[in-house]
């Protein structure tokens, strides 16, 4: 037997070879670097395009018009005045838009979260007879729609005109929604924990709600988010169906403040020219506060549900 004391001699590149190893790497490393400096450049740019429209509304809205206009309002606000705000909340309509709106969204969203649950749910189990036919209704609806016609006879049919039903029921299961969610209980709950739980003694009902619920946080999470910024915007239910102004919501009344002050501002005469001046501040104040006022809920509450809806949103992606 053979024992090699002596190591081997290591091999060394020709110089050639060495200095062009060299130029490779320099290569890697600054396109490495002009890489980087592109998608910070471009990212911060994406960044200023979102947030700056929404940073000038808000200034804009505490600005004078006349400073507006003329430019002079781009980064800091100029005449600072809240009389936009205070014509606003002045009116009485406000708050009860408000208010009629915390009910149609709490109640929508409560509505189409549990019906979307329970319906995904049904139709992610393979054992459920005719689920098949089942969804594909449901996909044939995201094609063919009866019109706007159709829906207001029917909601006219089940007596639901003027009532908060008619807001909260027509839009309560997005068929897209129903498929993210059969779709995420198809993938995350297996069935041996189905199985398991049924040697345990538990039932359908018992399963759904302790062991399913509990593990689609993500997904109810995502589903209340959605549902929530759909109700908080929607107006046009509200505006074909509801006939009593007392039942607004606030957007659907923000609507009407924002058309009576421009029917103010043009319907004055022309020869007093002060007030038609006057008038207009009024109408470009009372629009950009009126933007703030109806984005501001919503922007505050999606920092506190954003963990749960960046995980969710994966579910549409990935699963």
């Amino acid at each position: 037997m053979t024992i090699k004391t002596a190591s081997e001699p290591q091999r060394t590149l020709p110089a050639s070879q060495t200095v062009a190893k060299r130029t490779f790497s320099l290569r890697d490393k600054w396109a490495d670097s002009a890489f980087n400096i592109i998608a910070i450049t471009v990212l911060l740019l994406s960044i200023a395009a979102v947030v700056y429209p929404l940073y000038f509304i808000v200034i804009a809205s505490v600005s004078d018009p006349n400073a507006v206009y003329e430019g002079k309002v781009w980064l800091f606000p100029s005449g600072v005045t809240l009389e936009g705000y205070q014509r606003i909340f002045a009116d009485s309509r406000i708050w009860n838009g408000l208010g009629n709106t915390v009910i149609y969204t709490v109640l929508g969203t409560a509505v189409s979260v549990t019906t979307i649950l329970f319906g995904a749910y049904a139709l992610s189990r393979k054992d459920m007879p005719g689920r098949k036919l089942l969804m594909l209704l449901f996909v044939i609806t995201m094609f063919f729609d009866g019109g706007l016609i159709t829906k207001y006879l029917v909601v006219r049919d089940l007596g639901m005109l003027n009532t908060i039903w008619a807001v909260v029921l027509p839009g309560a299961v997005g068929v897209w929604n129903l498929i993210i969610a059969r779709s995420f209980f198809e993938h995350t709950i297996p069935n041996e924990l189905r199985e398991a739980a049924q040697m345990d003694g538990a039932n359908d009902f018992k399963f759904f709600f302790k062991m399913v619920l509990p593990l689609s946080k993500p997904l109810i999470m995502l589903m209340i988010m959605v549902h929530v910024v759909a109700h908080w915007n929607s107006f046009f239910d509200a505006l074909i169906f509801l006939n009593d102004d007392s039942k607004y919501p606030l957007q659907l009344v923000l609507r009407n403040i924002l058309i009576q002050s421009d029917v103010s501002s043009t319907g004055t005469t022309g020869g007093d020219i002060e007030s038609y001046a006057a008038a207009q501040r009024i109408a470009e104040l009372t629009k950009y506060a009126m933007i703030v006022v109806s984005s501001l809920p919503l922007m505050i509450a999606l920092p506190f549900m954003q963990k749960h809806f960046t995980k969710g949103t994966l579910i549409g992606a990935v699963k």
